[in-house]
């Protein structure tokens, strides 16, 4: 059978489409058969900025990567692609290496797709005549501190600052499956890659939540990121857990609680002591957007737990609290029986793995006595005893079926 004129008209304009992309021209039901069998290895300045329908970029992202969830990407297959594609490219470029144009050439045909940027991975430059050097260090550990001038990450300012609808951006600087090839300069964040990354984060103006975690991240790196956050108009969200933060990067980060709209911080697993968690109690205490605050597996003792503590009596907008790990005991747990009494906002507090002792479980429970709107409590590993721990549970229950009886009653509004 001789095919229609339509249809070898529209055979042609598949076959040609890169060299002449015809689609906008066409009827509905006309696009939609081009569509169908567009090949997805299409170059990216032809389709780009030209195809819109989310079915072909379906097919782009399920023939690229077999985990597809678009409820990550505001349910777009578009955005998907973009934003992961990107990825893939700074998660393989090595510097001095790669071509920098694969990120330049890109910048134009993403930058109104990509919303958020996910890199856990920085390859540092090939240095081949130092190799053998290091193999001998490597073993030690000695190398951490090798020739730092030379193995500086790709400098993601030239492209952050280039994305307009940037709000999301979640980096670690290390190297995922190096296998036989392990050394510690391929974990290593220098003070060249802080100063690149802090500048351009300053100007990334519209970023709403900033995650740089397991990048040995330690007080001075931490007081230069601060310093470019400090009058940042958008930020809510920053996350520096699993680094080297201790008290004097935390004082930083107090005055950033002072300065800032953030809502939620996470500086769980780093190295704060006492004087750091005074400082973030001293924030705290004045502060009125933090909702969220995060703090597990540091070193504060019951002089920074106090101090959390006191600071709490006064604060009125703080939702969630995880203080676990922290070698808390009895002192702690007395002001924070205070707190349970007085504060009305607190929702969760995680005391697990502490050890707040048989006495401290027992204030605890009497500052409970009256309070309604603790709906979750931690206490897994602090050694309050069982019965307390058990009688601690039934109050908050009952906390968290008023809480729901409640929003049944009265549901939120819609935003529509």
């Amino acid at each position: 059978t001789i095919p229609h004129l339509t249809e070898l008209c529209l055979q042609h304009i598949v076959h040609n489409f890169e060299k002449n992309p015809i689609l906008d021209r066409l009827l509905p039901k006309h696009q939609r058969k081009v569509l169908d069998r567009l090949s997805t290895g299409l170059l990216l300045a032809v389709t780009a900025n030209l195809i819109s329908d989310d079915n072909y970029w379906k097919r782009c992202c399920t023939e690229s990567w077999q985990v597809c969830d678009i409820s990550n990407y505001g349910d777009s297959w578009k955005r998907m692609f973009f934003e992961r594609h990107l990825e893939n490219i700074l998660k393989c470029f090595i510097p001095n290496t790669t071509d920098p144009n694969q990120v330049l050439e890109l910048i134009p045909l993403c930058k109104d797709y990509v919303r958020k940027l996910e890199v856990d991975q920085f390859l540092p430059p090939v240095q081949l005549d130092q190799k053998e050097e290091r193999d001998d260090l490597s073993d030690t550990g000695s190398d951490f501190e090798f020739n730092e001038v030379s193995i500086h990450h790709y400098d993601l300012g030239v492209l952050i600052t280039a994305l307009p609808h940037l709000e999301e951006l979640h980096l670690t600087y290390g190297v995922k499956d190096c296998g036989m090839n392990f050394e510690w300069n391929l974990f290593n964040f220098t003070h060249q890659d802080c100063c690149n990354l802090s500048a351009a984060v300053k100007m990334c103006h519209n970023l709403k939540v900033f995650k740089l975690t397991q990048s040995k991240v330690d007080d001075d790196k931490t007081k230069l990121l601060i310093r470019n956050l400090l009058d940042h108009p958008c930020l809510v969200e920053l996350n520096l857990s699993h680094n080297l933060i201790r008290d004097k990067g935390a004082q930083a980060v107090g005055k950033l609680i002072n300065r800032s709209r953030l809502e939620i911080l996470d500086l769980y697993n780093n190295q704060i002591h006492h004087l750091g968690a005074q400082a973030l109690a001293r924030a705290l205490a004045e502060n009125s957007t933090l909702t969220s605050l995060n703090l597990r597996f540091n070193f504060m003792g019951d002089k920074g737990g106090e101090a959390i503590g006191h600071a709490l009596l006064t604060n009125t907008t703080l939702k969630s609290i995880h203080l676990g790990s922290n070698n808390l005991s009895e002192p702690t747990a007395t002001i924070f029986s205070q707190v349970l009494a007085q504060n009305s906002t607190l929702m969760s507090i995680n005391f697990s793995c502490n050890h707040l002792g048989l006495d401290g479980g027992k204030q605890l429970l009497e500052g409970l006595a009256d309070n309604k709107a603790l709906t979750e409590f931690d206490l897994r590993m602090a050694e309050v005893g069982q019965e307390t721990e058990y009688l601690i549970h039934q109050i908050v229950w009952a906390n968290q079926e008023a809480a729901r009886l409640g929003s049944l009653q009265h549901p939120p509004p819609n935003p529509s």
